[in-house]
């Protein structure tokens, strides 16, 4: 968890100036049934994301960063397609997820779809998105 958060922390906190109060909540402070997954170059971790189940019983996956030097990479999808493939095997049917508008087209390539306006959220415009699993 705390390589998941330097990384969180270096991409939200730092690089896009998300209030630190927002970056951290309850699913990774209380949430037991939540997954954080991990990527690593060597030894290095590089990329994070998670996903926790909501009231609809889909899994809203969430905090994807990836750290500067390993972006374009390919790194942040295979995150993206562990997070989908584990919450498959949990018999978990669809995913949703709010993505930042410039990410937009990285979740189209994995198969979202967006729905709704754009709306803000710590001040960076995000849409919602969701995908079959």
């Amino acid at each position: 968890m705390r390589e998941a958060m330097t990384i969180r922390f270096a991409v939200f906190v730092d690089e896009q100036g998300v209030p630190e109060n927002e970056e951290i909540d309850a699913h990774d402070r209380t949430d037991a049934a939540a997954l954080h997954a991990l990527a690593y170059d060597g030894t290095l971790p590089v990329a994070t994301g998670r996903f926790f189940l909501r009231r609809d019983d889909a899994a809203q996956i969430g905090r994807m960063a990836v750290m500067p030097d390993a972006r374009g990479s390919g790194v942040g999808r295979v995150v993206l397609d562990a997070l989908m493939a584990e919450a498959r095997a949990r018999g978990i049917a669809r995913a949703v997820l709010f993505a930042q508008t410039h990410a937009l087209a990285f979740y189209e390539r994995a198969g979202f779809t967006a729905y709704g306006e754009p709306f803000l959220d710590a001040g960076i415009a995000h849409v919602a998105m969701e995908r079959a699993l």
